[in-house]
């Protein structure tokens, strides 16, 4: 049987309650606990980010941040990893990164975990492209396949190891096939 919660919360009530961990995200009134990252996802979780920084930091082109909640459009959501271009990263009055993303990244990331439902994942992939995000990628690292979604096309499905993976143009010199994703798995 499913229970239908007595009462949804708004977006405000969400923000007002105290982190959760792992975290929870606010989608459509609802209150929705991210399951707790196992080995697979956190180690191609750091490394994507060690990569992607490694690529872009240093030149203030753009910054990979993990487990970042960011909230835009009516949803509070914490991607696996947010990607914002550095001009668009929030400041605080100290000139420091402020602890409130009110934006949707760049590009998202998001790293599927056995007990997460790709259909929800999914969901927040297609929420960031529709308000602004250039593309978003969906690694599933028991199928060993990424799903590809740049903004305004058709998703592309990629399996085979030496498949360049598309990125989206502030990242432009990164280069990765899928191949290199998931070779982070072995230790």
């Amino acid at each position: 049987m499913v229970q239908v919660p007595e009462k949804t919360l708004t977006l405000e009530e969400f923000l007002q309650l105290p982190e959760t961990k792992p975290a929870s995200e606010y989608i459509d009134g609802q209150v929705i606990q991210k399951p707790m990252p196992q080995g697979k996802h956190s180690i191609i979780q750091g490394e994507c980010v060690t990569t992607i920084n490694t690529a872009v930091k240093k030149q203030r082109i753009a910054c990979a941040f993990p487990e970042l909640r960011c909230t835009f459009g009516g949803r509070s959501i914490v991607p696996d990893i947010s990607v914002f271009a550095w001009n668009r990263i929030p400041i605080d009055s100290n000139k420091d990164v402020a602890n409130v993303f009110p934006i949707c990244p760049d590009w998202t990331i998001e790293i599927l975990s056995p007990d997460q439902s790709p259909t929800k994942v999914t969901g927040n992939i297609l929420h960031c492209l529709k308000h602004g995000c250039q593309m978003g990628w969906l690694i599933d690292p028991d199928e060993r396949s990424l799903i590809i979604y740049p903004s305004g096309q058709q998703p592309e499905f990629l399996q085979e190891e030496h498949e360049l993976l598309p990125v989206p143009t502030l990242v432009a010199n990164l280069k990765l096939t899928v191949g290199d994703i998931f070779s982070w798995l072995k230790l």
